[in-house]
Formats: C-alpha cells, structure tokens, sequence
C-alpha cells in the first residue's frame, strides 16, 4: 500500500452554503457625521496637514460626541480624526496655535482617564 505525502485540496462541497456579508451599513449618527464624505486617508491620517479637513469637518459636526464615545480613541491606539482632535497611538495631537479650527478648545486637554493624561498630557 502506497501513502502520497500530500493531502488532496479541500474543495467546498455543495452542502457548504458560500460566506455572503451583509453590506456595511452606518449607525445613524455615522451618516449624519461631517466627515461622512471625506476619503479615509483623510480621516485616519496622523499628519495636521492630511487631516486639515476632517478636522475643519468636525468643528461644526453635529455627531462629533457620539463619534468620540464610540470610537474611544483615548481607550485604544486610535490614529487620524475623532471628536474634533487628531490623534496619535490614542493621545491627542497638539494642534498649531494657528491653525484655524474652532475646535482649539479640546487642542491639548488630555482625556480624563486616557493614557494621555496618566502621563501628564504628552505626546507621544
């Protein structure tokens, strides 16, 4: 009796339905949000001047608290624009005084409980 070295390729038999995934679909606040339209790599960008319009979106976004308790990017290592602040490794970025938000309210006041405020507001 002869044993090949190699297993035979697994191929779905017609029993096994295919995966399908739904379609993404927003919470309502994501849709309402100001940045909604803005390409990604706007978003998620760890450069003040990449992110210049997400964060000039989130000035007068309607959502902007929503966003920032659900995507708790004090809590994780969260990169680009959440809750009118830049981000970095999850601590907020501190912004140029002349750049032209009226977001500079939450500029560089760290997140009570964040890592950015166990270490003194730095970042990193």
């Amino acid at each position: 009796m002869s044993v090949s070295g190699s297993c035979p390729p697994h191929s779905p038999s017609a029993a096994e339905p295919a995966r399908v995934l739904p379609p993404f679909e927003p919470a309502g606040w994501q849709s309402a949000a100001a940045c909604a339209g803005l390409p990604p790599k706007v978003v998620f960008s760890k450069k003040i001047k990449e992110a210049a319009p997400a964060l000039r979106a989130c000035a007068g976004c309607p959502v902007r608290r929503n966003c920032e308790k659900a995507v708790a990017p004090a809590d994780n290592w969260f990169d680009g624009v959440c809750g009118g602040r830049l981000w970095r490794r999850g601590r907020p970025v501190q912004l140029p005084a002349d750049f032209g938000t009226t977001a500079g309210a939450h500029r560089a006041a760290p997140v009570a409980g964040s890592r950015a405020a166990r270490d003194g507001g730095r970042v990193a």
